[in-house]
């Protein structure tokens, strides 16, 4: 029961959270991906999952890294991002990266679509004593593209064997 749960909340809450430090600081912590990461090794452990699909999670974490950090050392995406971006591949693995690259890219697409038009209007007085609204309003200021991840990872996260492993027996019971 518990380890149902854990699959079904751990993954979801650390992605989750790395959107919101991303909307509200612009940065996401290294605490996420560390915690995804061992996350990741407990539950794989735990829920008795196949070595050879422990080594597809982690080439989908690795190849998602190379390129991540491709994209960083080019200026394109922050670290933070890019972290986030490889845990999330762990997570889910080689069958639903590219599911997972594509969510990303079109949620990042309307993501940068929105804000451009929202750094166009002019921000209210009311709404202008927020920082993280000041930061997001800046016309040439970075996307917290770690929101368009943690979407995009969790519109694919239900597919997943992770969710399919779960009791929904026991899930009526917790609430």
């Amino acid at each position: 029961m518990l380890l149902d749960f854990a699959r079904l909340m751990f993954f979801p809450a650390l992605m989750a959270f790395a959107a919101v430090s991303d909307l509200l600081t612009m940065t996401i912590s290294n605490r996420v991906s560390l915690l995804l990461v061992a996350g990741f090794a407990v539950l794989a452990a735990a829920g008795g999952m196949p070595v050879g699909d422990v080594l597809g999670h982690g080439a989908a974490g690795i190849l998602v890294l190379i390129a991540a950090f491709g994209c960083f050392a080019m200026g394109w995406i922050g670290g933070g991002d890019a972290k986030v971006a490889s845990t999330a591949a762990l997570w889910l693995g080689l069958p639903h990266l590219l599911d997972f690259l594509l969510y990303a890219s079109l949620f990042g697409g309307a993501l940068t679509l929105l804000l451009i038009q929202f750094r166009h209007l002019p921000l209210p007085v009311s709404l202008g004593r927020q920082e993280w609204l000041q930061r997001l309003h800046i016309k040439d200021a970075d996307i917290p593209y770690g929101i368009a991840l943690a979407l995009g990872a969790l519109a694919v996260y239900p597919e997943t064997s992770w969710i399919r492993a779960v009791d929904l027996s026991h899930v009526a019971s917790w609430i």
